[in-house]
């Protein structure tokens, strides 16, 4: 090994015991965390390199890119040579306070982005100290021992040293679609990588069986680093609003431009009318006034806003569980009108308990809640031993299993999957320790559980050299594998009568809603596992473990808060019919009237004949992969926008198609993150009526500072273009503009942004999704606002022009400052009073700086004179305040009087 990098290349053609003593690992309890933190230190994290965050000089640096802030520095420049010193100063320190603004502003949005893109890091098991752990792939290090399972991606390129069943799709590396077989025989030195069927590489992805290996090479020595070539966790493509904020801007730059245009124009004409020539002075001063209305009325920050809300906005919801890979989701979540969601781990809490057993044709009641290993076996309400049947169901139980039962902080909790976790514990309460059975009982070959499949067979070595084969699954799945079933009297010949004596057990524990596992087993010859159907078939049923998994008492809440607002929530499950109705009734979700389907009943209908009674399904059962495809497509046919959950690789289409895929964080494969839109951290129903709720929020806050923004702007090129046609001089000098754009689109334009949710906000049907970010209020407001602020000021200057040209400007300059800072504080909700929706500290601290900064200007002589002011006598006050308190008022008459006019379309009549 040379320093910082592993220079084998051969690895692939070295027996496993070779690549073993190489690497300096232990193929049965892997690294120790010492050699860990070393090899870290010396290999580097196991990532690709990427280009890193801007600086905040690039940041900044980048504000410059648009073209009107470098004509105006020019302009500013050449105003500066011909004398104008103060004001070209003023202007250019004003144009540096606007740039630091949205430098913070654009590096808060990349710190968050950034921190998404931690949180959303792939993770893997792997072996360190004799335990498995599960670690972000970025800390894999060279001779860590990686676990494999369908559905994960492969962390860093690693050497097989057991494979069962074991298929990878290596196309983001060869371009083969077809899943390649793997196996732990060494190929030949010179195969290449697609005939090296003993290593899997990294960005590869396991879609069956299982495996285990260990890491040969990390980051940039994979061979993936070679190509330098990854995937990217956040996908920043531009949203529909931001389309739509930019097309609206791109318009409103070329009216602005226009009428700019026109307005200097008409000046130069009246110079050259009046004065018979035109100096360069006034030249230059028209072409700076030009350039600084362009500059304040252009609203080109739109898209950069939006963007940096969305961006901020989707930080806020990772930190509650809701992890938003595609920025278009925080749109879409507001839309959502159906909800279809996995019942175990989502809208269960996951931790399954075994509180049945049937064996021996006798019902056998658990005690004991949760991963605890403590609890009794009853029979007929006496406590009894558990006998050898007993024994046998939970021996085989744990064998044909991959959960682990350990101990964290004196606490205990399950490594796996949560159902094998309840059969683990369920051995443990009867004396039984996992480790020390699979031990004695080596698994020498294994058909893994596919969702397909229904079942998962091991088969294992005994003690005393004899081959038994187990087998775990539904049970009618497992029923069928069947020709024998064990009673008091032994194994008996599984006869009609049985089968339905088995059936109707089952069906009673489902209609008491437990989930039912049916476990069997065989014994078999040395070369009779070699063939899966083969083996597959003659086994002798053991028994039946019934399991109960607790409603989570949130999602019970988020489904009661779902139908309060028309979002259908749906329920879907692998469970029996009887087992999912019982849940559901309990969750609310299923009530009289409506229907449920089985997977067999899917599988019969068309997505044209199931969207004909969609509406009526609430429930799902014994489903497959496929058949949440056709329902989200069928939800789809409908019109409706449908968030679809799910965690296994073959959810992968389902949640591609759903308008909102949701993933699991905990239970979920790296497949499906990858497919979602959305990954929950906590696998919980309720975070996604939670993400629901902050999308909601978020979308009315960008509807608020859009509104603020483009009422605000549109009344200044309105009110100057309006008097300079009237023949009167500029009404407001270059240094007027850019500090109105600084000290109203600025700071109070921002905490908008970050006004706090509204009351209701959850009281609100999903919002149409073809209703435009420019709503039926927003346009309503903006029809309001610029006619009744565009004549306000306009007899504002023509009232004080007989005052003279400079008091014109100071109380115009004055009230249009005062006057948007009272529509922000307006604006704080869109559709309730004040009085209802007080505005929140942040804005009220905005509006408040931005007055004693206006204070400052006008009352100090030094900056008065700096901004060409005059003195306000105490009319003039009076006047400003009353002026400030007319369109405030007017807009609460509006909101308290007629509220029907600020309700968007999709409230006005409840949806069917």
């Amino acid at each position: 090994m040379e320093r910082g990098r592993i220079t084998v290349e051969s690895w692939h053609s070295m027996d496993v015991d070779e690549v073993i003593a190489r690497l300096g690992t232990d193929k049965e309890r892997g690294l120790t965390s010492e050699e860990v933190r070393d090899r870290l230190a010396k290999y580097g994290p196991n990532e690709i390199e990427r280009q890193e965050r801007p600086s905040g000089l690039r940041i900044f640096l980048r504000q410059f890119k648009n073209v009107l802030i470098l004509l105006l520095l020019v302009a500013t420049l050449v105003s500066a040579i011909l004398g104008e010193l103060v004001d070209s100063l003023l202007i250019f320190v004003i144009m540096m306070a606007a740039t630091v603004l949205g430098s913070v502003q654009e590096s808060r949005a990349e710190r968050a982005i950034e921190a998404l893109k931690r949180m959303l890091s792939p993770r893997v098991n792997v072996i360190r100290d004799g335990k498995v752990v599960n670690v972000a792939t970025r800390e894999v290090v060279p001779g860590d021992v990686v676990l494999l399972e369908a559905g994960d991606k492969v962390p860093a390129d690693a050497r097989l040293i057991h494979a069962v069943n074991l298929q990878v799709n290596e196309a983001p590396l060869t371009g083969e679609s077809v899943p390649v077989s793997k196996n732990v025989d060494p190929s030949p030195a010179g195969a290449s990588i697609a005939e090296r069927r003993c290593m899997v590489f990294a960005g590869t992805v396991v879609t069956y069986g299982k495996g285990k290996g260990v890491v040969v090479a990390t980051g940039m020595d994979t061979e993936l680093g070679k190509i330098a070539r990854t995937v990217a966790t956040i996908e920043k493509e531009e949203t529909p609003l931001e389309r739509r904020t930019r097309e609206i801007g791109r318009f409103l730059v070329k009216v602005v431009l226009i009428v700019i245009t026109l307005v200097a124009v008409a000046g130069i004409l009246e110079e050259v009318l009046l004065y018979g020539s035109l100096s360069p002075g006034f030249f230059v001063k028209m072409m700076v006034f030009a350039v600084a209305l362009a500059v304040a009325a252009v609203p080109e920050a739109l898209p950069a806003i939006v963007t940096g809300t969305l961006a901020i906005g989707m930080y806020v919801m990772a930190k509650h569980n809701a992890l938003i890979r595609r920025m278009s989701a925080v749109e879409t979540l507001g839309c959502t009108q159906v909800i279809c969601s996995d019942k175990t781990g989502t809208l269960t809490k996951g931790e399954m308990t075994v509180v049945q057993l049937f064996v021996s044709g006798r019902n056998i009641r658990v005690s004991g809640v949760g991963y605890e290993p403590e609890g009794e076996f009853i029979e007929e309400g006496k406590v009894v031993g558990p006998d050898g049947p007993v024994q046998l169901l939970l021996r085989a139980g744990s064998l044909c299993n991959d959960a682990q039962l350990v101990n964290v902080g004196g606490a205990w909790a399950v490594v796996g999957d949560p159902t094998e976790g309840a059969l683990v514990v369920a051995a443990r309460k009867a004396g039984i320790d996992e480790e020390e059975l699979r031990k004695n009982n080596p698994r020498v070959a294994e058909i893994p559980f596919s969702s397909e499949r229904k079942r998962m067979t091991t088969v294992h070595k005994t003690p005393d050299g004899s081959l038994v084969a187990y087998m775990k699954g539904a049970v009618e799945v497992v029923l069928d594998s069947c020709s024998k079933i064990l009673l008091r009297n032994g194994e008996v010949q599984l006869s009609d009568e049985l089968r339905s004596m088995v059936l109707a057990v089952n069906e009673n524990m489902a209609t008491n809603g437990l989930r039912v596992l049916a476990v069997a087993y065989k014994k078999v010859n040395g070369e009779g596992y070699g063939d899966a159907e083969r083996l597959e078939s003659g086994f002798t049923l053991i028994g039946l473990f019934g399991m109960m998994d607790p409603p989570r008492e949130d999602a019970v809440e988020a489904i009661e808060t779902c139908k309060r607002v028309r979002i259908k929530p749906v329920m879907i499950t692998g469970d029996h019919k009887q087992t999912a109705v019982a849940v559901a009734k309990r969750m609310k979700i299923y009530e009289e009237g409506h229907i449920v389907l089985t997977g067999h009943e899917l599988e019969k209908m068309d997505e044209s004949e199931l969207s004909e009674v969609i509406e009526k399904v609430t429930v799902y059962a014994r489903v497959s992969p496929l058949d949440k495809l056709k329902i989200v497509k069928a939800w789809k046919l409908r019109g409706k926008v449908v968030a679809m959950t799910g965690d296994g690789v073959n959810d992968a289409p389902a949640l591609k198609q759903a308008d909102i895929g949701v993933a699991m964080g905990i239970t979920g494969t790296e497949v499906s993150k990858e497919a979602a839109d959305m990954v929950l951290s906590d696998d919980n129903f309720a975070t996604i009526v939670k993400a629901i709720e902050l999308g909601r929020w978020i979308y009315d806050n960008i509807k608020k500072f859009l509104l603020y923004l483009l009422g605000s702007n549109i009344v200044e090129v309105a009110v100057i273009a309006a008097l300079v046609f009237l023949g009167f001089p500029i009404p407001l000098l270059p240094a007027h503009l850019l500090y109105i754009n600084l000290a109203t689109d600025g700071l109070p334009a921002i905490a908008l942004g970050l006004a706090p949710p509204e009351p209701g906000l959850m009281n609100r049907p999903p919002r149409d999704p073809r209703e435009s970010v420019f709503s039926r209020e927003v346009r309503f407001l903006l029809s309001l606002i610029t006619p009744v602020h565009t004549s306000l000021f306009i007899w504002l200057f023509l009232s004080n022009a007989s005052r003279g040209i400079d008091v014109a400007r100071t109380v115009l300059f004055l009230s249009f400052v005062i006057i948007e800072l009272s529509l922000a504080l307006n604006l704080c909700s869109i559709r309730h009073s004040i009085a209802k929706v007080r505005p929140h500290k942040w804005l009220l601290l905005s509006v408040a700086w931005e007055v004693f900064m206006l204070c400052m200007i006008a009352g100090l002589e030094g900056l008065r004179g700096i901004f060409q002011l005059t003195p306000l006598t105490p009319s003039d006050i009076v006047t400003l305040v009353l002026i400030a308190a007319l369109p405030f008022a007017e807009l609460e008459l509006v909101k308290r009087l007629a509220p029907s006019l600020l309700i968007p379309e999709s409230e006005l009549e409840p949806r069917k």
